[in-house]
């Protein structure tokens, strides 16, 4: 079996936790693992690690490869030039299985990459139940019996039986409240999972008859020049879900009950439930008192955090910022995620800090014209060879030993010391030394921003 698993998204609803190009798939919730990591893991059961392939955007492309380096170091990701939504990225992803000679009869598992599933054994007999079903032609959905009536979830309405599951009648778009309660009461009607398998050769007509559009752009990609699409392929490209383009066209839709305790994270709400709870129903994180508290979600990345009298709330602290809302109300979080990127530059696309494949970095304070950074390089590790078109730098040692390469030579910059890095010169911070390297950073121009980088080389493989 083939798989696609799609790690796009913009991280609006668990906004602050999650950012634009830190988003949910990136975050560990339950283990160590995030839940891209554990995605992936699962669908191993399926596919061979060589079968599966990744589709994301390019601003997530490096952290999508650096998370997944850590199961397997030849995985596949497709990095879209700009957000599509799912039909595109299922369309890549299967002319990527064409151009490299998959056979048009294997069958393809698509998977989000957002969800928690831990009862594998259920998972693996649905995955195996619509399998058979695919081989006969049919595109198979996982659906998700209902057990309450939830607004966050597209439903789907089941109808005649076939072998393992039904043949689905129609798709229904997130409903209101009045809705989802009827749904939730006739018994015909599922959520939605976004999961689907069905031969390669059968998408491929799929998307002939009903997108033809987006078959035409796909043609024109060339994966032996490498996974990251050239921007004209996708410019003129319809921005649509798999849902609207295929699924609630086709007559050969059929869905498998999927009997686990799958979970959407498409809210604080929906991480709350997964969650264990005290015995007064709440779920407490970091350095967090409370006192008369109830059946409430409270978060602290550093700060302690406080709570009297409250109940049923989300309150989530991180390094730059705090966000408070109605636990039932926590969809809405998407709706302060879109006022903020016009208001408050950056505070949705990064965190104050972040981490990188050779250490980490924290913005510290910033103004017109300059920005302070902290910056740590773990031991044996180095920054690509770069430079910028905006800005110089100006570093200062504060622990370790520097190996700073400048317009091609080399300085030891020793804790104590400093070295300034003029506009447009091309050079690298390294540490190949055993110890933590950790400097502070000022940065000076007409233009302060992490796009202003041009790379010469990089061990990273992101030049």
């Amino acid at each position: 079996m083939k798989s696609i698993i799609l790690a796009g998204g913009s991280g609006s609803r668990l906004w602050p936790l999650s950012r634009e190009e830190y988003p949910k798939q990136f975050l560990s919730l339950d283990k160590n693992e995030s839940l891209l990591q554990e995605t992936f893991n699962r669908t191993c059961h399926f596919a061979n690690p060589s079968d599966i392939v990744t589709v994301t955007n390019v601003k997530q492309y490096t952290n999508i490869k650096l998370q997944l380096n850590n199961i397997d170091k030849n995985n596949i990701v497709i990095g879209e030039p700009l957000v599509k939504n799912t039909a595109p990225a299922i369309a890549s992803a299967i002319e990527y299985f064409i151009q490299t000679q998959s056979d048009e009869n294997d069958i393809v598992l698509i998977l989000p990459s957002d969800h928690i599933i831990k009862d594998i054994t259920s998972f693996k007999n649905a995955i195996e139940q619509a399998y058979m079903i695919a081989k006969d032609g049919y595109i198979v959905t996982l659906g998700v019996r209902p057990d309450y009536p939830e607004t966050a979830y597209g439903y789907i309405k089941t109808g005649d039986a076939i072998s393992c599951g039904y043949k689905v009648d129609k798709f229904v778009e997130k409903p209101d409240s009045q809705d989802a309660q009827q749904y939730f009461s006739t018994g015909d009607y599922y959520w939605n999972s976004g999961i689907f398998i069905g031969k390669i050769s059968v998408f491929v007509e799929a998307y002939k008859k009903y997108m033809p559009q987006i078959i035409d752009n796909i043609k024109n990609i060339d994966y032996s020049q490498g996974t990251q699409i050239n921007y004209t392929v996708y410019e003129t490209m319809p921005n649509i879900s798999i849902d609207y383009a295929i699924m609630e066209k086709a007559d050969n839709i059929a869905l498998v009950e999927l009997k686990s305790d799958w979970k959407d994270v498409g809210s604080w709400k929906s991480i709350y439930d997964v969650k264990d709870k005290d015995e007064n129903g709440n779920v407490l994180t970091g350095k967090v008192i409370i006192d008369n508290v109830k059946n409430s979600f409270i978060y602290s990345q550093k700060e302690i955090v406080a709570v009297s009298g409250l109940e049923n709330i989300i309150l989530v602290e991180t390094e730059d910022a705090i966000m408070a809302c109605d636990i039932n109300d926590s969809q809405n979080v998407k709706n302060l995620y879109e006022k903020l990127k016009t208001t408050e530059s950056g505070i949705t696309k990064l965190h104050k800090t972040v981490f990188r494949p050779w250490g980490y970095y924290t913005c510290m304070n910033g103004g017109e014209g300059y920005l302070t950074k902290t910056i740590c390089v773990l031991p044996k590790h180095k920054l690509s060879v770069q430079s910028h078109n905006h800005r110089s730098e100006h570093w200062v040692v504060l622990e370790g030993k520097a190996l700073v390469l400048l317009e091609g030579k080399e300085y030891d910059v020793n804790a104590g010391d400093s070295i300034d890095i003029p506009l447009g010169a091309k050079h690298s911070l390294q540490n190949p030394y055993d110890e933590e390297l950790k400097i502070i950073e000022v940065q000076k121009g007409d233009y302060i921003s992490e796009d202003d980088i041009i790379r010469y080389e990089d061990c990273y493989g992101r030049v």
